[in-house]
């Protein structure tokens, strides 16, 4: 039978194991709780993580756009930010084109723990997509940006 009807929720032939959202929630949660460990011993949690992975690809940027990318709540984010600038990680200032905007940066001690995140996440990156080709990986990130894509006409 077609994995997608064994996937599909509205029939009876529905087979949790057949369910992407399913399949993927679980992915998300084994990989977390594999990459919290690591950051654990780097005294860094996954919501810091992001952050400083998001802000070692371009910085400044403002807390919405960090909150958009890490796909965190603003408030949850507001407080992350808060949290890591009292703990050295991130400079916030003003932004000079809108004063409403809150800019974060990486401190050089936020630098240094990225180092670190990079570190320690990198192996576990790596054993991930063992086995996959450049081109399984090209797929997986089209496919993935397709179902994405999906989601647009059903909101």
């Amino acid at each position: 039978m077609d994995n997608r009807q064994l996937g599909n929720p509205g029939t009876a032939a529905f087979q949790v194991e057949r369910y992407p959202f399913y399949l993927l929630n679980r992915l998300v949660s084994r990989y977390n709780g594999v990459i919290g460990a690591r950051l654990r011993t780097i005294d860094l949690d996954i919501p810091s993580w992001r952050v400083l992975m998001i802000l070692g690809e371009r910085a400044p940027r403002g807390v919405r756009d960090i909150a958009d990318a890490a796909v965190i709540p603003l408030s949850t984010m507001t407080r992350i930010i808060q949290r890591m600038t009292s703990a050295g990680l991130v400079e916030v200032s003003d932004s000079a084109d809108d004063a409403r905007v809150t800019e974060v940066s990486l401190s050089p001690k936020g630098e240094r723990r990225l180092a670190a995140a990079r570190e320690a996440s990198a192996p576990v990156y790596e054993q991930v997509i063992r086995g996959l080709s450049e081109r399984d990986f090209d797929q997986l990130l089209d496919l993935l940006g397709r179902v994405h894509a999906n989601l647009d006409d059903v909101a």
